[in-house]
């Protein structure tokens, strides 16, 4: 019997969550059994659990898993508490005093990206999306960074899949032009908001990842047009990444 086998049956569970955390699309018993040494057999008995339970959920065609809401909400949980989030917080605000404007610290949900963390402008005229809100995929800078932070047929899936309402004359409304903008993001490693979301609102995001490389959150800031432009947008790039470096070194640093 394999060490993995002979581990305890509660540890099991974590560990197909762990698999799933670990992938960049969803997974097939087969596949999870194969990246975490588990039978077949008992891989999908523990998955039939977890999605009783609420932990799993099958995609539409009822053969690759995703972790559902109660894992999202666990995971998110772990991301807010104790230390970790303390120091997040410091490193958003450091981002914040260096460009000036509102910065956020967003993860993906179902309906789009959920602004987990937040530090606000000293500015008067701000844009008031507050913790918790949740923006739409394609017409954001973090929505467009996880969007191209997929592997391409992913991406394309979940883009055919959207409801890709004008929310401003800017806005990504066609599939095709949304997968070429995503794939300029993919190549160069942020995503601009030009007034998509949000009338005379510009954004930048770049990606924070695991240290396996897979997309985990978007850390962006927005601010009006009467003080930014997309110059002054990818000047600031550089902060971003910076912070995007620290942050993968804090969550992921055991």
């Amino acid at each position: 019997m394999s060490s993995i086998e002979r581990m305890p049956t509660n540890l099991r569970p974590l560990l197909i969550l762990e698999a799933l955390g670990e992938s960049s699309s969803p997974m097939n018993p087969t596949e999870i059994g194969r990246a975490i040494g588990l039978p077949k057999q008992t891989v999908h008995r523990v998955c039939a659990t977890l999605v009783e339970q609420g932990f799993l959920i099958y995609e539409q065609n009822g053969k690759r898993l995703r972790a559902a809401r109660r894992s999202r909400t666990i995971g998110a949980g772990l991301m807010y508490s104790s230390h970790l989030h303390v120091i997040r917080r410091q490193i958003l605000e450091n981002v914040a005093r260096q460009v000036g404007e509102t910065v956020n610290f967003a993860v993906p949900e179902v309906s789009g990206m959920n602004y987990l963390d937040r530090v606000e402008t000293d500015w008067a005229f701000r844009v008031q999306l507050p913790i918790g809100t949740n923006v739409p995929f394609h017409c954001t800078a973090s929505g467009k960074t996880y969007l191209a932070s997929l592997l391409p047929n992913d991406r394309a899936k979940l883009v055919s899949a959207l409801n890709l309402q004008a929310h401003t004359s800017n806005t990504f409304t066609s599939p095709a032009a949304l997968m070429k903008e995503l794939d300029s993001i993919s190549k160069q490693g942020y995503a601009l908001d030009n007034e998509e979301f949000l009338d005379d609102m510009l954004a930048i995001s770049v990606p924070v990842r695991h240290a396996s490389g897979r997309f985990v959150a978007a850390i962006a800031f927005h601010g009006p047009s009467i003080r930014l432009n997309r110059e002054k947008l990818v000047a600031s790039k550089p902060v971003l990444l910076e912070a995007a470096r620290q942050l993968k070194d804090v969550l992921f640093e055991d």
